[in-house]
């Protein structure tokens, strides 16, 4: 075969257009469909004229194979692919040996895997600098090269026979070479040049498709897994130290002052900060720790096979790797660090992640000493301590997703103990945690308990009720929302308005706050007709009961106005808070059939001492 016959063989494609394959992307499947035979010049363009010579005896049609190939299209690993092709040509024709070698850019060498009949595999890296070498030729070169002494190769062990060696040309880049050894394989050219380019596209489809995922599993800025892929590797270490029964830990880092360095000196500076702080993590995690960006400021590491005690140590000397780090204008790094540990802590997925943040935030609290951050575990605090509780609530307000998990029941027993012998101060302290993570479920609704219930006490002191109904309305008021911890976040965050089957879940909110939080705690079943009654109406038409006047404690009638008038004057997605004018006008209107009028009129004289 002369150089014109071969160049013309190079330059052919697969040109059934009937042939595709799922492995290949819709680019490349389109390109593959795009490339015809040239009729005059490819003997495979007419499956009629041309056969291919071969020890078996068989009449080979170009047209089986191709159906062979077609078959391989649900092999997603590259070399089974490789072995499966191998397979087919061992099947129709008899083949010494066969090999792929794919370009390697930044190694500048070509990584070369031989196959031969007996199913012997063997490795070899040729760099591009042995230009004497007939694989770099037809890689250079992009042309067919016909060899008969394989000494090249440098197997002993192979006798030399008549090869073949074609360029993987895919989209005009040539990504490779493909060799076949066969007694014949200049009169069987076209079918391996066909072979070749088929390869070629597979081949440089998968790596598409492999730099492609980890591309989707890795954090652009920090090179470090995503909040995805952590999720679903954490899931697979849980489960597989379920089964060996054995620790894992978790380590949440925030970087401090992320948003003032944002602020004062521009998000550069802050990605600067990110990516310094998560390579120096890279670095210096142990092998098979798993590093991730779980958040904007926030890094987790999953430690397979560590318990709470390694794991501090080895949170330890991150730490302290970090504070070794100046950055201009910022100086030394700091992280705030919490840590959580399967199954000491936790046996769920979701609930180590909340234990690990919530410990992160009370590190962030404790602050610093001697320039180090307090590494906390989430099995070194005392759940309702104050910074445990408004660590929780910061969590429960940062997350966005429905909770899962049971929190809402551990939280609620935890609650539901005696508090007989315990000062009320501390109830009304253990309370108000309980409120603001209530409130912290709905970013648009902080502190909104809190306000109820000053307002509920300001007005309970304006109509001169004893001092002892005051602290107990204040209290009821402070846990008149309490039953929304049963309520799904999708109704509470719902920017507009509910449906009706919505509505009919939103307004069990006051049965469940009475029945499943209060009820259980004989300290606290005299709030039970507050949180209960507070959406009754004057007129009959509230809920849960349809409780008229003179049925509703004055206690919930009280919370009642207090309610409406911070809603009203607060900001909502849906609007911006109204000024006390317009929510007074509101309340006047509602008088006498919502609400209790004798106490609006008392609570429009003292509104505007209260603020907004």
């Amino acid at each position: 075969m002369n150089k014109e016959e071969i160049s013309l063989y190079n330059h052919s494609k697969i040109g059934n257009n009937n042939v595709t394959s799922p492995i290949l992307s819709k680019n490349l499947v389109s390109k593959v469909n795009s490339l015809t035979f040239n009729n005059n010049a490819n003997p495979l363009s007419n499956p009629q004229s041309k056969t291919f010579a071969t020890d078996k005896g068989i009449t080979l049609d170009y047209k089986a194979v191709i159906d062979e190939l077609a078959k391989l299209n649900s092999i997603n690993n590259i070399n089974e692919f490789y072995s499966k092709v191998y397979g087919i040509i061992l099947q129709n024709i008899d083949s010494g040996f066969f090999a792929v070698g794919l370009y390697k850019e930044k190694s500048n060498c070509i990584n070369l895997r031989l196959q031969d009949k007996l199913g012997n595999f063997y490795s070899t890296k040729v760099f591009l600098k042995d230009t004497d070498n007939p694989i770099v030729e037809s890689f250079n070169t992009r042309n067919i090269i016909f060899e008969d002494d394989v000494s090249f190769l440098k197997l002993s062990y192979l006798k030399n026979n008549n090869i073949a060696i074609l360029p993987l040309i895919s989209v005009n880049k040539c990504i490779g070479v493909m060799i076949f050894a066969d007694k014949y394989v200049r009169q069987n050219i076209a079918l391996y040049t066909m072979i070749s380019n088929y390869v070629a596209l597979v081949s440089h489809n998968m790596e598409l498709i492999e730099t492609s995922d980890k591309y989707v599993n890795t954090d652009s800025l920090t090179l470090l897994y995503n909040h995805r892929c952590f999720q679903e590797l954490l899931a697979d270490e849980i489960s597989r130290s379920a089964t060996s029964k054995q620790n894992l830990s978790v380590i949440m880092l925030d970087i401090c002052n992320i948003t003032k360095i944002n602020r004062d000196m521009g998000h550069a500076k802050g990605d600067e900060v990110i990516k310094l702080v998560a390579e120096n993590i890279r670095k210096n995690v142990r092998e098979g720790d798993i590093a991730a960006r779980y958040g904007g400021d926030e890094l987790a590491i999953i430690l397979p096979n560590t318990s709470v005690e390694q794991a501090k140590y080895v949170a330890e000397y991150l730490t302290y790797a970090l504070s070794c780090f100046f950055i201009d204008d910022v100086g030394p790094v700091k992280v705030s660090v919490g840590i959580s540990s399967y199954p000491e802590c936790a046996d769920d997925k979701e609930k180590l992640l909340i234990l690990a943040e919530q410990a992160m935030y009370i590190s962030k609290a404790k602050g610093y000493k001697d320039g180090m951050s307090a590494i906390i575990s989430s099995a070194d605090f005392n759940f309702w301590d104050d910074i445990a509780l408004k660590s929780y609530a910061e969590v429960l307000g940062k997350r966005h997703a429905q909770l899962g998990v049971n929190f809402e029941d551990e939280l609620l027993a935890k609650f539901n103990v005696d508090h007989e012998t315990m000062p009320s101060n501390r109830i009304f302290e253990i309370a108000s945690s309980l409120a603001g993570a209530i409130d912290a479920k709905d970013p648009y609704t902080k502190d909104h308990s809190t306000c109820v219930s000053k307002y509920s006490a300001a007005l309970a002191r304006a109509i001169n009720l004893p001092e002892e109904e005051i602290e107990r309305i204040r209290l009821g008021a402070l846990l008149h929302d309490v039953g929304k911890i049963g309520i799904p976040e999708t109704v509470l965050k719902k920017e507009g308005p509910l449906s009706d089957e919505e509505w009919v879940i939103m307004k069990q909110h006051p049965t469940i706050g009475a029945e499943k939080v209060l009820m259980p705690n004989a300290s606290l079943r005299d709030l039970i007709p507050i949180v209960k009654y507070h959406h009754e109406r004057i007129d009959g038409k509230g809920y849960p009961e349809g409780l008229s006047n003179g049925d509703i404690p004055l206690a919930a009638k009280i919370v009642a106005i207090a309610d409406t008038y911070h809603a009203l004057t607060s900001d909502r997605p849906y609007r911006k808070g109204m000024n006390i004018e317009k929510a007074v006008s509101i309340l006047e209107e509602g008088a006498g059939s919502q609400w209790d009028a004798d106490l609006v009129r008392t609570f429009i004289s003292i509104a505007p001492s209260l603020g907004l």
